[in-house]
């Protein structure tokens, strides 16, 4: 998961935080100060991150030992030992915050996943993320998406071809848009479709659409639109999703269901680190 860019993230994270100079730290402990601390879970949460705290620390200061006592994707419950550091307390308390944000963040949205991926079990129905992510952190949050057992939509605009409302406008509707994507991609590429009413469904079809999204559409909506559709594309659903309805909409016909909310909502979740020995 960790690639050169994650460190660039963390280095800039850093660097928000520290400024010059962590000031209450550097008046209180004393140079070459060696300690000693633990993060535990003050919640029941799943894990995601635990890779990219240590790394905080390691960059900071490559000598700080990092422990990791459970892994990404294990289901915890409060008062679990997560990990350990020991090395110069200085460093520690420095990186402490930074850390703690990353694996919070990270185990929020694995866990806000985990518990929807759990609702669809059975049905057949594949939960996807989207685009909606912080900037800057899109590879981390779809990282912990995966982790929470979801799976990745694209990556950015550089990875599939969807057609949205605006781009439909811009080329003057949909069967245009579909035939100047085919024209413009390979063969291996697949062409979505967003469609908000049923005779854009029907456009869709006959335009040749791999994958036709229904946008905010409600469950007998959506149920007339697979009856329509009749298996001659993959059918998303998105917009508005939420937790309540997700078996159902999976029981409508639903292949792939897209939720920004498991990124751009999820809660933090509570770990908390303490200090055991030190100055």
């Amino acid at each position: 998961m960790m690639d050169m860019n994650i460190d660039i993230v963390i280095e800039s994270a850093l660097r928000e935080d520290i400024g010059t100079g962590d000031i209450t730290t550097d008046a209180l402990i004393p140079e070459n100060t060696e300690g000693h601390g633990y993060v535990v879970a003050k919640e029941a949460l799943v894990l995601a991150g635990l890779e990219v705290a240590g790394r905080v620390f390691l960059l900071l200061d490559p000598r700080v030992t990092f422990t990791a006592l459970c892994r990404d994707g294990a289901a915890i419950d409060a008062g679990t030992r997560v990990f350990e550091v020991s090395g110069d307390l200085a460093a520690i308390l420095k990186a402490e915050r930074t850390a703690l944000n990353f694996l919070q963040h990270l185990s929020g949205i694995a866990t806000l996943t985990r518990s929807w991926v759990d609702m669809l079990k059975g049905t057949g129905a594949r939960l996807v993320d989207t685009r909606k992510t912080l900037p800057g952190l899109r590879m981390l949050e779809k990282y912990a998406v995966r982790v929470g057992g979801a799976h990745n939509h694209r990556i950015g605009l550089f990875d599939g071809v969807l057609i949205k409302d605006n781009h439909i406008v811009a080329c003057g509707g949909i069967s245009q848009a579909v035939q100047r994507a085919r024209a413009y991609t390979h063969h291996l590429v697949r062409i979505e479709v967003e469609t908000a009413t049923f005779e854009e469904v029907d456009e869709a079809v006959a335009a040749g659409a791999d994958v036709i999204m229904l946008d905010n559409m409600d469950l007998p909506q959506i149920r007339e639109a697979v009856k329509r559709i009749n298996g001659r594309a993959m059918v998303e659903v998105s917009g508005s999703v939420d937790k309540q309805h997700l078996r159902e909409i999976a029981e409508a016909g639903a292949d792939i269901i897209s939720a920004g909310f498991l990124t751009h909502s999820a809660r933090a979740v509570d770990l908390s680190m303490r200090i055991d020995s030190g100055a």
